[in-house]
């Protein structure tokens, strides 16, 4: 089957960072689907893990954290899906990952493709999703149904991939959103899908977010790096609670957290899958819900440009793009070619 791996950790310009490989079809075993995979779509997850270091893979590595497509098999202890089905899901990253042909995953972090869009517009959004839910349902236990309708979240990194998926599910909990962004693009992006204030974050937040009427808000998502720690610490209201995707490189004081009682939280999304814990299946029931609120018309694709076949050559220029800090939405690649 084809495949896109690489066997070294190159810079993205190097045109051996990705090469494209021919490699055994997998065979479902336990609660594994094999899923015939037709669109995948790229995160700064995969840019992080293909980054420069001095190690080599002798066999390849195939990353990837994102695809839609169609079961192919089950394995015999699969209950959830059958041969035919068309699936959304971002993988496990303890695992080989979805730029290949033919892809084995836990059925228990997969959901149904959304009926109403196509392989490319799903791609887009499974791992942001997921991402974006984990956070504020699971983390900082905002009410999805509505009950903590008229609390403010700032959602700082509000045009990338989580932040888009963010907003709109913000939205659909009844929440006031306010989201950075900075180009006149993004920022119409975001007001597009529903933010209904935007901030610069290359300016002051704390000034900026204050001139919009909120000396405090309820709720923040760092969705992009901890560079604004201090303004979300000084933004966020007493007892309120703040999320962060980001890695824990750079100093995150806790004094202003504790004299406001305020909480911090840790999202990654793929800890259900890497410590196999007692609730992985509730990434199967999120994407799920996902799928239903977008075929009702409640939310959009965040696709934005779709790469054509699946190959190395694009799959470098999608980690160029996403390595250049300026993308609006998501980028997918989709189709193997001939």
């Amino acid at each position: 089957m084809k495949a896109v791996g690489f066997y070294r950790y190159l810079p993205v310009t190097d045109p051996d960072a990705f090469v494209d490989l021919d490699l055994p079809r997998p065979t479902p075993q336990g609660r594994d689907i094999l899923v015939a995979v037709k669109a995948v779509s790229v995160n700064p997850v995969d840019t992080k893990v293909r980054a420069p270091k001095d190690k080599q893979e002798p066999d390849g590595r195939v990353i990837g954290y994102d695809a839609s497509g169609i079961v192919e098999a089950v394995g015999p202890e699969v209950t959830l899906f059958k041969p035919g089905d068309e699936v959304y899901y971002a993988g496990d990253i303890t695992r080989t990952g979805t730029n290949q042909e033919f892809h084995l995953v836990d059925e228990r972090i997969v959901g149904c493709k959304p009926r109403s869009l196509s392989f490319a517009e799903a791609a887009a959004l499974p791992l942001t999703a997921i991402t974006a839910y984990e956070s504020f349902f699971d983390r900082l236990r905002i009410a999805r149904d509505g009950a903590d309708r008229g609390q403010s979240i700032l959602i700082i990194g509000g045009a990338g991939g989580v932040g888009s998926i963010g907003i709109q599910l913000a939205k659909q909990a009844g929440l006031i959103v306010i989201a950075t962004a900075s180009r006149p693009e993004t920022i119409e992006w975001v007001r597009a899908l529903g933010a209904d204030h935007v901030v610069d974050h290359r300016g002051s937040l704390v000034e900026q977010v204050r001139a919009a009427g909120f000396r405090y808000v309820d709720h923040i998502a760092i969705f992009n790096d901890m560079r604004h720690w201090d303004a979300a610490v000084e933004l966020i209201r007493p007892q309120g609670g703040i999320v962060s995707i980001d890695d824990a490189s750079l100093p995150t004081p806790m004094a202003g957290m504790k004299v406001k009682a305020a909480s911090f939280h840790w999202e990654y999304m793929f800890a259900r899958a890497m410590h196999q814990t007692p609730d992985m299946i509730e990434q199967h029931r999120l994407l799920s819900h996902v799928a239903e609120l977008i075929d009702a018309g409640r939310l959009r694709t965040t696709l934005a440009q779709v790469l054509t076949p699946i190959n190395a050559a694009n799959l470098r220029e999608a980690h160029r793009r996403v390595e250049a800090g300026q993308m609006r939405g998501k980028i997918v690649l989709e189709g193997w070619g001939n």
